[in-house]
Parts: C-alpha cells; sequence; structure tokens
C-alpha cells in the first residue's frame, strides 16, 4: 500500500519537475524524495519518469499523478472538515427552545454565532417546555431551552435566568385598573387560560383557581389570540410579553412562587458535540447579559 506522504511527495517532485524545488517545499532533503519515489517504483514494478531528471512522467507516471491528486485533494478537504469541527466551526446543531427565548434572544446571539462559522447548520424547534423535554430525552436535539421543575432524570440542567409569570389580560378588563401588583383573590371568578408555562407553578390558591378552567392553549400565538377575543386571562412568562399586541396589558403577580427558571438542557451519558459545547459555553454568558435589559435576574 502506498502511503499518502509518499503520493504527496510524489505530486511534489511532478509539479516542480525536479527534486530539488520538491525538496524544498516539503522541507526535506533531496536523497530523501529520491529514496521515497524509489519505494514507490519499486511497489508499482513500473518506472514513474522517463529520464532521472524527473522532468517529464511516463504514461504510469501520469495516471498516478491524476488518481493521486484526486486523492490527495480529498484527504485535505476531509481532514479540514474534521479540524473544523472538532473546533467547534463546523458541524449542525440541534435546538429545541421555548418559543420566548426563541424569538427574544436567540437570534442576535445565532446571527453572530454562525458569522464566523459558515459551514455551521442550525435546526431550532420552537416549541413549549413538555415538548422540548421530550426532545431532548428522546435524543432528537442537542439543546433544549425551557423552564423545567426539578431534576430531570437522565437530564443535565444550567440555570441561566429567571422570568417571573406576568398575568396577561386585555387592556378593558377590570383587573387592568386594580393596579401593578395582583393577589390571587383578584383572580376570583376570572376565566384563566391555561398553557404549559403555568402548569409547574406551586401554589395552593393557584391550584384552586384553575379547577375550573375551560381552555388549555399551548401554542403562544393562539394562546394571545385566545386573551385578545375576550375568552379570560392567562399567564405568561415576562420575556414573552414584551411585544404584545396594543390592547394586552401584563400585571405582576405578589406570589414569588410565580417565578420560572429558564435552564440549558442536554442528555446526561452522552458527550456533546464541539459545537454544542460551544453553544452552551456561549449562550450561558450572552442569555445572561441579555436578559439584564429587560430586567430578568441572571443566574450567575
Amino acid at each position: 500500500m502506498l502511503r499518502l506522504e509518499a503520493l504527496r511527495a510524489f505530486v511534489e517532485v511532478a509539479d516542480h519537475g525536479n527534486i530539488k524545488g520538491a525538496s524544498e517545499r516539503l522541507f526535506r532533503t533531496p536523497s530523501a524524495l529520491s529514496m521515497t519515489l524509489k519505494q514507490i517504483e519499486d511497489r508499482l514494478g513500473c518506472p514513474l519518469f522517463e529520464t532521472d531528471r524527473k522532468s517529464s512522467l511516463t504514461d504510469m507516471g501520469r495516471f498516478l499523478y491524476d488518481q493521486s491528486v484526486a486523492l490527495l485533494r480529498d484527504y485535505d478537504r476531509a481532514m479540514e472538515r474534521i479540524a473544523a469541527q472538532s473546533k467547534a466551526r463546523s458541524g449542525r446543531l440541534r435546538i429545541a427552545s421555548v418559543p420566548s427565548v426563541a424569538t427574544m434572544l436567540l437570534p442576535d446571539f445565532l446571527q453572530e454565532f454562525i458569522s464566523t462559522r459558515p459551514d455551521l447548520d442550525i435546526d431550532l424547534v420552537d416549541t413549549d417546555s413538555a415538548d422540548v423535554r421530550l426532545l431532548v430525552e428522546t435524543g432528537q436535539v442537542d439543546i433544549g431551552i425551557a423552564g423545567f421543575a426539578g431534576d430531570r432524570p437522565g437530564m443535565a440542567t444550567r440555570p441561566i435566568f429567571r422570568d417571573p409569570l406576568m398575568l396577561v389580560c386585555r387592556t378593558d378588563n377590570p383587573l387592568a385598573a386594580k393596579g401593578q401588583i395582583l393577589d390571587w383573590d383578584d383572580l376570583e371568578g376570572e376565566a384563566l387560560v391555561l398553557n404549559e408555562a403555568m402548569r409547574s407553578l406551586a401554589s395552593d390558591r393557584f391550584q384552586q383557581l384553575i379547577l375550573n378552567a375551560r381552555y388549555a392553549v399551548r401554542n403562544v400565538a393562539s394562546l394571545i389570540a385566545v386573551v385578545r377575543a375576550g375568552m379570560g386571562v392567562t399567564l405568561m412568562p415576562a420575556l414573552a410579553t414584551v411585544n404584545l399586541p396594543p390592547n394586552l396589558t401584563v400585571r405582576s403577580l405578589r406570589d414569588p412562587a410565580c417565578m420560572r427558571t429558564v435552564s440549558l438542557h442536554w442528555r446526561l451519558g452522552r458527550v456533546p458535540s464541539p459545537i454544542a459545547q460551544r453553544f452552551l459555553q456561549d449562550f450561558t454568558l450572552a442569555a445572561q447579559e441579555m436578559t439584564k435589559s429587560f430586567g430578568l435576574e441572571p443566574v450567575v
């Protein structure tokens, strides 16, 4: 079998038309190159050059040259791709995120993240926390960004910021006139529209209020449309309320339990790819800085 180093030496000699120029290019002595060429010829059982001057190839030499150039080109390109992936410059990164992070934090971050990684492919799934958890647990995505309650078996978690749950209602709803901070008793008799962010809220009074809830909506756009239509009020993370329609307003809730912790999640027992590791590192820092501008509390 001919080694790649030997084929590279042969191609350099053929390109230069002499051993001296090739030896300077490869930082090898002329005698070492001559020995390499002789080993190739002995292996193939035929000469590669018409004369000892190495200025012209035989038919076999021309055939070997063409094959070697193609082989070395493919090899070098493959090694470049391998190096790029190992150094987190390329690859494929699959992310699942709750909508608030996907719309408010990820676009600016990803634009900068991929600007120096032209060969990086990003798959982004925008869904609720339950689906994010499922996609991470089943290995369909590399990284999840969501607010989970408590530890999840088989899943690593890195908190990045805390986000209060806010009451969202129409501006003409009587709740909007009750002040900026509400108590659970203020919601008595209101039609609550449930969503995934509310399900993990550990408050006895809240659990009593939702016993008569008639609607549950998972999609954020649909949730906002239902509230706009006057079908009820809901709770949404503060980050998700930044760009609400004009006829909707938000109010804080006094209960300290109205808080979600948004975290990065990935599977335990599986080493993240180099690009996933870089994303985990860079997005943690970027998200903590970006959320400060929204008045949220980073977890450091």
